[in-house]
C-alpha cells in the first residue's frame, strides 16, 4: 500500500495529535523536571505528537509553599526551560510547561510555549486560589492585568500576556490558548475568551491536588467547556512525586473535544507517562461555522485590546494510524448501555411524534404497508406503541400486505405473523392484477411476457402500493403512515410522488437503516408491544434487505445492498458529510480507518458476526462516489418535497424544514473532484 501518499496522515485531515503529559515530579529540582520533560518529549515524538501539555509549576513542582521565593530556584528554573526549549528544535514537538517566573518586581505562574528550539511566550495565570488548602497569593500575582507585552527569560525576550494565543505558521487552524489551574473554575474562564477570538485547542496545566469525588468534577468541567468554548480542551494534573505534606496527587489527564472524553490518563501511576489522542481542529472549525451562535457571540465580546497570535512552525504530515474514538457506526453507540438509552429516546420520539398527529387530527385509524422488512416493521411497532399509549385499539391500526411480482414467501409470511401476533386489523392485497393492466395500457414490453425488469417495471407496483394505501385511507377515515428511513431518502431510494416517497406521516424520516435494526432487537428485548411477535422480529432481522420488485435470479432475490451500497458504509457517510460538512476524502479517510480492519475497535451490542466485516479504500471509494452522485445531485427533489415526521438523530434531518435545504438541480462535480484529486485508489 502507498502509505508515503499525504492522504494517509491524519494532519492532511485536520487532524493534531496532543499528548496531556504526567511526569514524575521532582520537590524544587528543576534540573530533574526538566530531564523527565525531555524524556516525555521525546516519547511524545516518537508517538507523533504535534503537542505536549505538562501540569502548573511543571518545572519547579507546586507544593513548594515558600520555596519559590528562593532566587536560586527560580534562576534554575530559567535555565532549565532554555533547556527543554532546546529539546524541542529535532523532533519538532510543541510543549507547553508550567513555570514560574519573574516580571518585573512580580512572581508569576506561568504557562510557556516552547517550539523549535527557543521560548515563544507565556502566558500568566490570572484567579490565584487563596482558599481552603490553597494560599497562592503568599507567593504569587495575578496576571490578570497583562494584555500583552515583553519578558525576558533566561536572558531572552519573549512574550507575555493573557491576550496571547499561539498558532502554527503552516498548519490552518491549529490555534491554541493556555490557561491554569484555578482559571478553569472561574464563572467566567480565559479560555472562553481564547475560543471567542479564534483559540480552537485549550490548554489547563493543572496542579489540583485530588479528594473523593474531585476527579468527576474537573471531567464535568472539561466535557462542559469544550462544549460551550465549541474546542478541544486538555487537562493535565500534577501526580506522584509532589509533596504530600499536607496533600495528595492524583496525576488526572485528560482531552474533550466538543463534549466527548477522547482520551484519559491513569490516576495515581507512579510513573511518567503520556496520554494521547488525535483532536480534530477541522471539526471543530466546521462547527463553529455553521453555528452562528459562536460568531455572534465573539463580535458581541470582543473589546479593543484582542488578542495577538505568536507564530511556530508545526510537524508537518506523516502516515500514521488515527488515534481516537472513532465509531463503525455514528448513529449506533458502542456502549451498550448508550445504546440502550439512545434507542429509548429514538423509539419515544417516533412514537411521540404519531401520538401527537392522531390527537391533532382526532384519528382512530392509521393505514400502513407491512411488507415483511425491516422499516414497515419498524413503523408498524412504533403504531402499536402509540395506539396502546393513547388507549385505542389496535384494530384501529389498518394493516396490508401486498405482494408483487417478487414478493418471497418469506416475507410474505413473516408480514402475516407479524401482524397476526400484534392483533392490528390485517389484510392482503394483491397487486399484480392491477399491475399488469396498467404495464398493458402503458406498452411496457413485460406485459407480453418480456423479461424486462426496468425502473418502469419497478416502479408500477411501488406506486400502486401507495395509491392503494391512500385510498384506502380515505376509505376507512384514516391517514397512511409512512416508512421509508434516513438513508433511504439520502440515496433518493424511494419512488417519487404516489411511491414509497410519500405518506400522510413519516415516521421512519428521521431514523438511519443501521439504527432500525438495533431499535427493532431493542423492541423485542424489552417486550414493549407484547411477547407474540418476538420470533418474527428475529426472523426479519435476519432476512435480507430487499426491495422485492425484480424476480429472483437463478435463486438470488434482487439485493438493496449489492445496488445502493452497504447501508454501514452510506451511514456513515451521511453522517460526517451531512453533520460536519467534512470533505469526501477526509470521509474517505475515516471510513477507511473505521472499516478496514474487523478485529480492531468495538461493535454495538448484538452486532451479529457475519456483518462484522472489512472494507479496503478502493470499495470505500468507490461506494462514497456513488453516494455523492445519489446525496447531492439526483435524489434531493425527492427531500424538496416530504411529508412530516420527527428529527430523531443529532444533523440527521434531511427535510427541507429541518437541517438540510439544498437546491434540486445541483451538481455533484466540486465533491467528486475532491475524491479523485486527494483519495488514491487504494
Amino acid at each position: 500500500m502507498p502509505k508515503a501518499h499525504p492522504f494517509y496522515s491524519p494532519r492532511t485531515h485536520g487532524f493534531v495529535r496532543v499528548a496531556a503529559a504526567t511526569p514524575v515530579v521532582h520537590t524544587a529540582d528543576p534540573v530533574a523536571n526538566a530531564d523527565e520533560h525531555i524524556r516525555l518529549i521525546d516519547q511524545a515524538a516518537a508517538e507523533g505528537v504535534d503537542l505536549i501539555v505538562f501540569p502548573e509549576l511543571s518545572l519547579s513542582g507546586y507544593a513548594l509553599d515558600d520555596l519559590h521565593m528562593q532566587a536560586a530556584l527560580l534562576d534554575e528554573v530559567e535555565r532549565q526551560a532554555l533547556r527543554v526549549a532546546e529539546a524541542t528544535k529535532a523532533p519538532g514537538v510543541v510543549v507547553v510547561a508550567g513555570a514560574p517566573l519573574r516580571h518585573g518586581d512580580r512572581l508569576l505562574n506561568c504557562g510557556v510555549v516552547l517550539a523549535n528550539g527557543d521560548v515563544v511566550g507565556a502566558v500568566p495565570k490570572s484567579y490565584l486560589p487563596n482558599y481552603r488548602e490553597y494560599y497562592e497569593k503568599r507567593w504569587f500575582s495575578s496576571g490578570d492585568d497583562i494584555g500583552a507585552e515583553t519578558i525576558r527569560i533566561g536572558g531572552r525576550d519573549s512574550w507575555i500576556g493573557t491576550r496571547v494565543l499561539f498558532e502554527a505558521d503552516d498548519r490552518p487552524g491549529f490555534v491554541f490558548g493556555v490557561e491554569i489551574c484555578e482559571d478553569f473554575w472561574a464563572p467566567q474562564p480565559p479560555s472562553t475568551r481564547q475560543a471567542l477570538a479564534g483559540a480552537r485547542l485549550l490548554l489547563n496545566l493543572s496542579a489540583s491536588n485530588v479528594v473523593i469525588g474531585k476527579a468527576d468534577e474537573r471531567a464535568l468541567l472539561c466535557a462542559s467547556q469544550s462544549t460551550r468554548a465549541m474546542a478541544a480542551y486538555v487537562f493535565t494534573a500534577s501526580g506522584w512525586g509532589e509533596s504530600t505534606t499536607d496533600l495528595a496527587w492524583d496525576g488526572q489527564a485528560m482531552v474533550h473535544e466538543l463534549g466527548q472524553c477522547l482520551a484519559s490518563g491513569e490516576r495515581f501511576s507512579m510513573e511518567g507517562h503520556l496520554t494521547v489522542t488525535d483532536v480534530d481542529l477541522d471539526r471543530i472549525g466546521l462547527e463553529r461555522l455553521r453555528t452562528g451562535t459562536f460568531a455572534d457571540c465573539a463580535r458581541a465580546e470582543a473589546d479593543e485590546e484582542g488578542f495577538i497570535r505568536l507564530g511556530f512552525r508545526a510537524r508537518q504530515a506523516v502516515p500514521v494510524d488515527l488515534r481516537r474514538p472513532l465509531d463503525r457506526f455514528p448513529f449506533v453507540p458502542d456502549d451498550p448501555a448508550r445504546l440502550d438509552q439512545d434507542c429509548f429516546e429514538a423509539f419515544n420520539i417516533q412514537v411521540q411524534g404519531l401520538m401527537r398527529r392522531l390527537k391533532a387530527t382526532n384519528g382512530k385509524t392509521v393505514v400502513i404497508g407491512v411488507s415483511g422488512g425491516l422499516d414497515s416493521t419498524q413503523a408498524l411497532l412504533v403504531c402499536c406503541r402509540a395506539f396502546d399509549r393513547l388507549g385505542l385499539p389496535r384494530t384501529g391500526i389498518r394493516a396490508y400486505t401486498m405482494p408483487g411480482f417478487a414478493t418471497s414467501d418469506g416475507t410474505k409470511a413473516n408480514a402475516w405473523a407479524l401482524m397476526t401476533a400484534l392483533g392490528v386489523t390485517a389484510e392482503e392485497l394483491d397487486i399484480r392484477p392491477t399491475a399488469e393492466l396498467m404495464l398493458k395500457e402503458i406498452g411496457h414490453p413485460a406485459a407480453d411476457g418480456q423479461a424486462v425488469h426496468d425502473v418502469t417495471y419497478e416502479n408500477v407496483q411501488a406506486g400502486l402500493r401507495t395509491d392503494y394505501l391512500f385510498r384506502l385511507a380515505n376509505l376507512h377515515g384514516g391517514f397512511v403512515v409512512g416508512t421509508g428511513d434516513l438513508s433511504e431518502l439520502a440515496l433518493g431510494w424511494a419512488t417519487y410522488g404516489v411511491g414509497d416517497h410519500m405518506s400522510h406521516y413519516g415516521v421512519n424520516s428521521g431514523v438511519p437503516k443501521t439504527l432500525i435494526r438495533h431499535l427493532i432487537r431493542w423492541v423485542a428485548d424489552k417486550g414493549l408491544i407484547g411477547e407474540a411477535a418476538t420470533p418474527t422480529l428475529r426472523a426479519i432481522l435476519d432476512t435480507e434487505i430487499s426491495p422485492e420488485l425484480v424476480p429472483a435470479k437463478d435463486g438470488k432475490m434482487q439485493s438493496t445492498e449489492e445496488t445502493v451500497g452497504p447501508y454501514a458504509l452510506n451511514d456513515f457517510f451521511l453522517f460526517h458529510i451531512s453533520r460536519y460538512g467534512f470533505t469526501p476524502s477526509k470521509v474517505a479517510f475515516l471510513a477507511w480507518q473505521a472499516w478496514k480492519d474487523r478485529s480492531v475497535g468495538h461493535w454495538p451490542a448484538g452486532t451479529p458476526d457475519d456483518e462484522k466485516v472489512e472494507y479496503d479504500l478502493a470499495t470505500i471509494k468507490s461506494w462514497l462516489r456513488k453516494f455523492l452522485v445519489r446525496f447531492f445531485q439526483t435524489s434531493q427533489f425527492k427531500r424538496s418535497a416530504l411529508p412530516n415526521g420527527p428529527k430523531v438523530v443529532t444533523g440527521g434531518s434531511l427535510s427541507p424544514r429541518g437541517d438540510w435545504r439544498a437546491p434540486s438541480d445541483a451538481s455533484a462535480r466540486v465533491w467528486l473532484d475532491e475524491l479523485d484529486a486527494n483519495v488514491p485508489d487504494g
